[in-house]
């Protein structure tokens, strides 16, 4: 055994009843009060009591032996050693005193607990010599052979020994429980917020796209009326802001729709946002299949912001849309022609295609934009 066996005293769950099943709590009542009865039944039937002033000391003996066992429990459950083994020594000596006065039995009785309970409950560096000091005590008030009281002897060490380990076994099962739980609760926690993040990251995404859709036809607008186009012109653009608006609210019913789990097919979706797109075109490739939430949204998402640049830097522009699924990830390539740019080049902070980023970085992926051969081409690719 280490150093730290030996000066290590049992853990408060092992001395405390917190985790005792209920069945055995009455167990351990019912051992005690049989213990207790035989304790003062040894007392007040043996005959050595005469006249009440021999009667008051044998009942205040055994108030006070009740007194000192319950502080020295109290004490060692709180870790004091010193007070601890004054107890301890207390109980000794009440026990020392009884069998002078006559009462051998509970004398007896009083050096086997304090043996037992030395060992169960105290560091073994001090438990074992309080425990031989009781033990020694009982063996040479005994009056049975030796064998006999070597037996006992062995026994109620033995005895003392398997309760500190069934203690202790139960005090670290008590420990784990307590841990499992404080797991539980910050796994909980931290789920949720992940699910505030994710609804949050949601809502930005759809607001984003779709403010982003009505700034770009809004400020057409107002470049047209600054240069005095006509009202046809005009009337055009406020109407394509107004259905982008309308698109926008359905993409935020259909982002609460998913974020309760009720998504349509992916590729449902890119379709019907290419055939909104003049010029645009959608090819699968690979075995379609349905993706977790995360990563069919991160889709989604990048392909509206992709056709939303596009309508911004190269309006006009042919767009191909290619959604890839292997074995291990799903890609989307997003690729325009390119062209003249167009009036509204200058406009939005361009965080869109940044955020995009950042959303599939957290799902263990990738998103590369950049300019081509012929035009620009977004790749996004997210592990599933």
């Amino acid at each position: 055994m280490t150093e730290n066996v030996w000066t290590r005293w049992p853990s408060r769950e092992a001395l405390s009843r917190a985790g005792v099943p209920r069945a055995r709590r009455a167990l351990a009542r019912t051992s005690r009060l049989i213990v207790l009865a035989i304790f003062l039944w040894s007392i007040f039937s043996d005959g050595e009591i005469h006249g009440w002033g021999t009667g008051a000391a044998a009942v205040a003996g055994v108030l006070l032996s009740g007194l000192t066992a319950w502080a020295f429990f109290r004490t060692t459950l709180e870790h004091r050693l010193l007070p601890s083994l004054v107890l301890l020594a207390g109980l000794v000596a009440i026990a020392t005193v009884a069998l002078t006065a006559g009462f051998r039995i509970p004398a007896l009785v009083l050096w086997c607990g304090c043996a037992v309970s030395a060992i169960e409950r105290l560091p073994l560096a001090v438990a074992l010599p309080a425990t031989s000091v009781a033990l020694s005590a009982y063996a040479a008030a005994n009056n049975d052979v030796w064998l006999t009281t070597a037996a006992t002897t062995a026994g109620l060490a033995l005895a003392g020994y398997v309760l500190r380990l069934d203690a202790e076994a139960r005090g670290n099962a008590q420990r784990l429980l307590t841990q499992e739980r404080a797991a539980r609760v910050a796994e909980a926690e931290s789920a949720a917020l992940a699910e505030r993040a994710r609804i949050a990251r949601e809502i930005h995404d759809v607001l984003a796209h779709s403010l982003s859709a009505q700034m770009v036809h809004l400020e057409a607008a107002r470049l047209l009326i600054e240069r005095g186009a006509g009202q046809d012109q005009i009337l055009e653009r406020v109407v394509a802001a107004r259905g982008m608006a309308r698109e926008g609210l359905a993409e935020t019913r259909q982002a609460l729709s998913a974020l309760r789990g009720e998504m349509s097919p992916l590729e449902d979706f890119l379709s019907e946002i290419v055939a909104t797109e003049d010029g645009a075109d959608l090819t699968v490739t690979g075995e379609r299949r349905l993706l977790p939430a995360e990563a069919s949204q991160a889709v989604r998402r990048v392909a509206q912001e992709a056709l939303t640049n596009v309508r911004k830097h190269a309006p006009g522009a042919k767009v191909h849309i290619r959604l890839g699924y292997t074995e291990h990830q799903v890609r989307l390539d997003v690729r325009d022609s390119g062209g003249p740019p167009g009036e509204l080049t200058g406009t939005g902070a361009g965080y869109g295609l940044l955020g995009m980023r950042e959303r599939a970085e957290l799902l263990g992926g990738s998103l590369e934009a950049g300019p081509d051969e012929e035009g620009f081409v977004v790749t996004l690719k997210v592990p599933v």
